[in-house]
């Protein structure tokens, strides 16, 4: 077997050539350097922040722990891919509006935990979403404004007045 591997990922819908890959690349390497997907962010290349988190048919993951090559006849979807005609989902907007936005460096990740959790659970409890964000680490925003990020999703889909 050569170094070189060829595979293709389907990508947000969009089957992607990947040539000339190591067969150990990370996906997240691959999203962000082989297919020009940089939303996913690496930061601690050991699963524990969540800057990284993609979807692998319907499963919120780590890209950095997951081989791209394993991803082949998988659906991945990258905070990229959240809406299909590229405008900003409710739970981005809702990032920009409650002030959960400083650095930025974690909020693709956050974005994608959030929408995994509410895609599950409509109406989570706050333990629920506490929970299910606790992989993912901010230093900026000290989580006061990704709750009310959250809260504000949920009242918005649940047809509440935040």
């Amino acid at each position: 077997m050569s170094s070189a591997e060829f595979y293709s990922l389907t990508v947000n819908g969009v089957e992607h050539q990947v040539a000339d890959a190591w067969i150990g690349e990370s996906l997240l390497y691959v999203l962000r350097e082989r297919l020009g997907l940089p939303g996913a962010k690496g930061a601690c290349e050991q699963g524990e922040c969540g800057s990284c988190t993609v979807f692998v048919n319907g499963e919120s993951v780590c890209s950095c722990l997951v081989m791209a090559a394993s991803a082949v006849n998988c659906e991945i979807a990258t905070v990229e891919g959240l809406n299909s005609d590229g405008t900003l989902t409710d739970v981005q907007e809702a990032f920009i509006t409650e002030g959960a936005v400083q650095c930025g460096f974690c909020t693709p990740g956050l974005v994608m935990a959030v929408h995994h959790l509410l895609d599950q659970n409509h109406s989570p409890s706050e333990l629920e979403v506490k929970e299910a964000l606790s992989g993912n680490i901010c230093r900026c925003t000290g989580y006061g404004r990704i709750f009310a990020a959250v809260d504000a999703v949920i009242a918005s889909r649940n047809g509440v007045e935040s």
